[in-house]
């Protein structure tokens, strides 16, 4: 589902080797980067860009498994007229979510996580197995997967709004600005899944907390792991 992401190393721009480009501004990572002067309004320190490298690759996988469990319930639930069209569109929004962090992750030349082959079969095993408890059970997962996912990306606002107290410009303009936006709805999109996983009676699955605390407690793993790795 993912595009393939042919670049397996990172340009001179994002390596780890010191670079006087990777205190460029705002994620501009070409090796030709040199040749435009720089219309940022500050450069971007290591840790910053290191963050954003971590964020990037946890985001990509993390909207990879989101799309296999759904394409899990889907393959349960694809003869429910009502259950298909609502499992539909939230799996069309996280198509998107994804298809926009492949293309940040192809144009940056950033690492995707080692971690993808796992996540691939995982997603999918979580998806068809919450699906084949019963729709209360599959809501449960969305409700615990959205919680989770919803939190991390505030978290990460949280982070890039630290970063550019100093400097406010970068929200006006640039890939941060662009970054922020792009985070800020997806986290309502996946705020929105919670809440209509909530309408369809998640809570009311049959070993709902153990349900909700195994899988919100597989997400955080996952992210943690995603980052690192």
């Amino acid at each position: 589902m993912a595009n393939r992401i042919l670049a397996s190393t990172l340009p001179r721009a994002y390596s780890r080797v010191a670079s006087p480009l990777r205190t460029r501004t705002v994620l501009r990572y070409s090796s030709n980067a040199s040749q435009h002067p720089p219309t940022d309004p500050r450069p971007l320190t290591a840790k910053e860009l290191d963050f954003l490298e971590a964020a990037l690759r946890v985001n990509q996988a993390g909207e990879l498994g989101a799309n296999l469990i759904y394409a899990g319930q889907y393959a349960v639930f694809k003869s429910d007229a009502k259950l298909k069209t609502l499992i539909r569109h939230m799996w069309d929004q996280e198509v998107h979510h994804l298809k926009t962090f492949d293309q940040l992750i192809a144009k940056h030349r950033v690492r995707p996580t080692a971690m993808r082959p796992l996540w691939n079969v995982a997603g999918y095993v979580v998806g068809v197995g919450t699906a084949l408890l019963g729709p209360k059970a599959a809501m449960a997962c969305t409700e615990a997967v959205e919680t989770e996912i919803g939190g991390h990306y505030n978290n990460q606002l949280r982070v890039l709004l630290d970063m550019c107290k100093d400097c406010p410009e970068l929200l006006e303009r640039g890939e941060i600005k662009e970054l922020v936006d792009t985070i800020r709805q997806f986290r309502d999109d996946e705020l929105e899944h919670l809440d209509t996983a909530v309408e369809h009676d998640a809570k009311g699955a049959e070993g709902y907390e153990v349900l909700h605390n195994i899988i919100r407690g597989g997400c955080r793993a996952a992210i943690y792991v995603s980052e690192r790795v």
